[in-house]
């Protein structure tokens, strides 16, 4: 991959590349924007087969941070940041300061949180190093809870256009990925009726599911081929393809993972089907709002925020509304509507 190339296309002002060999650290942090505010965007823990996977993702999720923080409203800009390898073997408080340090040293350009495989504790312990960090149990608390609440709600607003009502009683919906988000989304689900039907590479949580919330366990090979209503993608991002979604079962999708489509022409396939696909970084946005907040407005008031991430089920009809007016998929509305925020921002700047 030629880095400058892939920077110039996705639109990336910066990437920093990290290593600490006395804790294995090896991290990428991509800034896509800050044209509106500091990039806010969560950091992620995995075991990428190889280092260009991982730089390929991170430019795409930090790209996907730009637009979700434009949606939202905050005065952010986007960013991410991967960590390459395996956490069960590398996590440690010393790890984390190690990687606190890389963040510091971008001297608030860049405020990082949680994300796949990183908590609300190891969010606390970069904290220890740095102060550009957000979701840690001492400030403004775990985000997961933020970021299930406005998937729900962007789901039901999805529910109302393609059922023609808003209520989950009763629909089927299939979850992948039950960490922290997806099982609280579940929660939310399960309370209003939802027949649930879950999968995820741990056993113990599905297992934890089936008891909790009534769920049917699925395999891996039956997620996107099981008869349901609804499909909430709750995991790594790319999981729909323009080939798959060729048979799939259900009409809507409304999920918390990132980069759920792999690419345009997936979203042009969705829509020729007739299945509605709620852009992620609309619906997800939830966290970022509870974490960006206090960033965006100086302040942080819990009954605003709570209002901002319910108020996702109006951006959610918005951006239906825009799709069927411009006759596009709703992937492409979002990313205008997302596109003419920041537009709007830059005018009302002082040369």
């Amino acid at each position: 991959m030629q880095i400058f190339e892939a920077m110039e296309a996705y639109g990336h002002e910066q990437i920093v590349f990290a290593r600490d060999e006395r804790v294995g650290l090896r991290a990428i942090v991509a800034i896509h924007s800050t044209v509106l505010g500091p990039a806010l965007g969560g950091t992620r823990f995995w075991n990428y087969a190889t280092e260009e996977e991982a730089l390929v993702d991170v430019l795409r999720l930090s790209r996907g941070m730009t637009l979700k923080n434009a949606a939202a409203g905050l005065k952010l800009g986007g960013g991410k940041a991967v960590i390459l390898g395996d956490p069960q073997k590398l996590k440690s408080r010393a790890f984390f300061h190690a990687y606190g340090r890389v963040i510091e040293g971008l001297g608030g350009k860049f405020y990082t949180a949680e994300d796949v495989n990183i908590s609300a504790l190891d969010v606390g312990h970069m904290g220890e190093a740095t102060q550009f960090v957000r979701g840690d149990l001492c400030k403004c608390g775990d985000p997961s809870p933020f970021t299930a609440r406005g998937v729900y709600m962007g789901m039901k607003a999805g529910a109302k256009i393609q059922f023609g009502t808003d209520s989950l009683e009763g629909k089927q919906v299939v979850v992948q990925g039950l960490g922290s988000v997806g099982y609280a989304l579940c929660a939310h689900m399960h309370k209003e009726g939802a027949k649930l039907k879950v999968h995820d590479i741990n056993a113990s949580v599905v297992e934890r599911a089936v008891q909790e919330l009534g769920a049917k366990a699925v395999s891996a090979e039956e997620l996107l081929t099981t008869e349901a209503d609804i499909f909430a993608p709750c995991a790594m991002g790319a999981v729909l393809n323009a080939e798959n979604v060729k048979h799939v079962k259900f009409q809507l999708v409304a999920g918390a993972a990132n980069n759920i489509l792999a690419d345009e022409a997936t979203a042009d396939a969705l829509k020729e089907r007739g299945i509605l696909c709620l852009p992620d970084y609309i619906v997800n946005a939830g966290g970022a709002i509870h974490c960006g907040m206090k960033l965006s407005e100086g302040v942080y008031e819990a009954d605003k925020v709570h209002a901002k991430i319910d108020a996702i089920y109006d951006a959610t009809l918005k951006i239906i509304a825009l799709a069927k007016e411009k006759q596009s998929s709703t992937d492409r509305a979002a990313q205008a509507y997302a596109e003419e925020r920041i537009q709007s921002q830059l005018s009302l700047k002082p040369l």
